[in-house]
């Protein structure tokens, strides 16, 4: 049995977004920004399609903005508010331990460039705490950057809780929203958010295209020079396919958000429930504040990169964390964020989940994990050594 277990790292595109995009492939093809009648057609689809993402999140189709990913709009998100800051004397940023690379990287080339940078601790159970974020405020900060939900454990931030302190205190909010946009309920007005993410491939539209929104009056520095496409603001011949695609995926997803999440929770509880039965697993973040699709575990004495090629080999598709740091040797920073020891960490699993998974697909994956497990720890020096009681069980 084939079971694809990885949708936190990239989705199927779907058929209602495969039939929306294959018309600006082949009969609509023209350049929207040219001005005859059979190019019109594409710019008639690219302003529909952001009048159908900015409906869906409660925003203005002027305040949004078609990138080619969540990496591009979490960089210019970023990068925009920090010189824009700086214009005002404000070298101050602030986010947390565990944000997705696009963030973190982008905050330590700044860094590089004068500006001062906090990263708030998510704790064990891998939620931001509004007072830390509080004591963290000061006069000249210029940014607040915290993701909505995490892309490796699958906990939800106090989105809208924080965006009202950012308010308040009158520091623009950005939220990295990549793994939350398709699977819960995004407002960005009700939510007090000024800039977001999100990525189209993380909700059945294809790889490649992505979306910020930005509130109006806020001001966007390019990142990309070159044309005056998306009002000047991101140069580049807009996406067209991928952007109707996008939008058609987005709209379907929030449609059948209800009954997707009834589907999924179930086959997520069960691969907890069962998995959590394996001596010495740790299931990892909070399940109150949790996305439905995500499961995150370690299992002490193994490697979970063998872990993954053994569960590769009986049709399994999962992953130890962020599938942009999968050549990484080192442990997820995610987990050591939360507290997790470098051992511990080591041995991670990440299965998520999506309506096109199947009950039987979550009994295989649960009759193949624990022989699996079992398996590794009887090669595995380190477990003779734990049970021997020559290590000391951290789990």
């Amino acid at each position: 049995m084939f079971v694809y277990a990885d949708n936190a790292a990239t989705t199927a595109v779907s058929k209602t977004a495969l039939d929306a995009m294959m018309p600006y492939l082949t009969d609509y093809y023209g350049n929207p920004s040219s001005l005859y009648a059979f190019a019109q057609k594409a710019k008639e689809a690219l302003e529909e399609a952001r009048a159908t993402v900015a409906s869906i999140i409660g925003a203005e189709p002027r305040e949004i903005y078609f990138t080619s990913g969540g990496s591009e709009a979490d960089n210019q998100a970023i990068v925009s508010m920090a010189k824009f800051g700086a214009l005002k004397g404000k070298k101050h940023l602030i986010s947390t331990k565990f944000e997705h690379h696009a963030v973190l990287h982008t905050l330590k080339a700044l860094e590089k460039q004068g500006f001062e940078v906090t990263l708030l601790d998510v704790h064990e159970d891998g939620i931001v705490r509004l007072e830390d974020l509080e004591a963290a405020i000061r006069e000249d900060t210029a940014l607040v950057t915290i993701m909505f939900a995490n892309n490796e454990i699958g906990t939800i931030q106090p989105i809208k809780e924080i965006g009202e302190l950012c308010r308040s205190k009158g520091i623009p909010f950005h939220t990295d929203a990549v793994q939350a946009m398709g699977h819960i309920p995004v407002n960005v007005k009700e939510m007090n958010i000024d800039l977001l993410s999100m990525s189209g491939h993380k909700f059945h539209a294809p790889k490649g295209v992505g979306v910020l929104y930005a509130k109006r009056g806020l001001p966007l520095f390019n990142i990309i020079e070159g044309g005056a496409q998306e009002r000047g603001k991101r140069a580049g011949t807009e996406n067209i396919p991928g952007i109707v695609a996008l939008a058609a995926a987005l709209k379907e997803s929030v449609e059948h958000m209800e009954e997707n999440t009834a589907k999924i929770i179930p086959m997520r509880d069960k691969l907890f429930a069962e998995l959590s039965k394996i001596p010495h697993s740790k299931i990892n973040g909070s399940l109150e504040h949790h996305v439905p699709g995500t499961v995150n575990m370690c299992f002490e004495g193994i490697e979970g990169e063998s872990l993954l090629l053994l569960l590769d080999s009986k049709g399994i598709c999962a992953s130890s964390g962020s599938a942009c740091t999968s050549g990484s040797l080192d442990p997820s920073h995610v987990l050591l964020s939360i507290g997790l020891p470098h051992e511990v960490a080591h041995g991670s699993l990440r299965l998520s989940i999506g309506e096109y998974n199947t009950m039987e697909e979550i009994d295989h994956i649960i009759e193949s994990v624990p022989p699996v497990v079992e398996y590794l720890r009887s090669i595995s020096p380190v477990w003779e050594e734990l049970e021997n009681g020559t290590r000391k069980h951290l789990i």
